[in-house]
């Protein structure tokens, strides 16, 4: 009963920095644990009318299955961390953009007339395209390497010159504002494709397009996931070291 109460007061978002697993059960319930991660489970359900039973019941089977597929990142050094976000997701933004914008065009020209959804499709999705490259930078430029100039400091045992940015809470408030504007555009994105189904009379270009966004949006959740829940509550502890 104990162990029950504990759970239902805990935070979605602390529930996948433990076991990523469970984010899979979070999704099938329609329940943002990445932008909106800081809800407690007995909120969630309260609000959503969801069996807390039933959903403790399933993040406790995902957590037990045997996989060798689940990370640990909560265990991983911030700087470790840093490298995985900027080499495995940034990368993988920058590289699918072009590809998927290129589609989205295409489809367009060819089907927009028939299936009007494309072009709002399109729209948000050079939207978040533009979006994403500027708070990309803006990570590895600013934020990253002053988490990074922490560690560093931490294992010199030495002092840490305050940033031009004043704490590293504003930056970070900053990134999860932009993270929370991709949330929305995704979902609303989700929405206009049916949750990525594509139409009865979808060519292949059609087909292709539809699994690569949602391809997309899942590798965005692990990546805002990465940070919001993990890498950013680390860096804020970091900080306040040397106070």
């Amino acid at each position: 009963m104990e162990t029950i109460l504990k759970d239902l007061q805990k935070q979605i978002g602390q529930f996948v920095a433990e076991d990523f697993r469970t984010a899979a059960v979070f999704s099938n319930y329609g329940i943002d644990f990445c932008c909106r991660g800081d809800r407690t489970v007995e909120e969630v359900c309260n609000k959503n009318g969801i069996n807390t039973s039933e959903l403790l019941d399933k993040l406790q089977s995902a957590v037990s299955a045997t996989t060798g597929e689940s990370i640990d990142y909560k265990s991983w050094p911030p700087d470790l961390l840093v490298d995985y976000i900027e080499k495995k997701h940034h990368r993988y933004v920058e590289e699918k953009i072009p590809v998927l914008l290129q589609f989205l065009n295409k489809l367009c020209k060819v089907h927009g007339e028939r299936h009007p959804e494309l072009l709002k499709i399109n729209e948000h999705f050079k939207a978040s395209a533009g979006e994403l490259a500027a708070h990309m930078k803006k990570e590895e430029l600013i934020l990253f390497p002053f988490i990074k100039k922490m560690i560093n400091a931490t294992i010199a045992k030495s002092a840490v010159e305050a940033p031009h940015f004043g704490t590293v809470e504003n930056p970070i408030a900053m990134m999860k504002d932009e993270h929370d504007n991709e949330g929305v555009r995704f979902r609303e994105i989700a929405k206009l494709t049916n949750n990525y189904t594509p139409p009865a009379d979808a060519c292949n270009t059609y087909r292709v397009t539809y699994a690569m966004l949602e391809e997309f949006e899942k590798d965005l959740h692990l990546h805002i996931h990465l940070e919001n829940n993990i890498l950013f509550p680390e860096a804020i502890k970091l900080e306040q070291q040397f106070g």
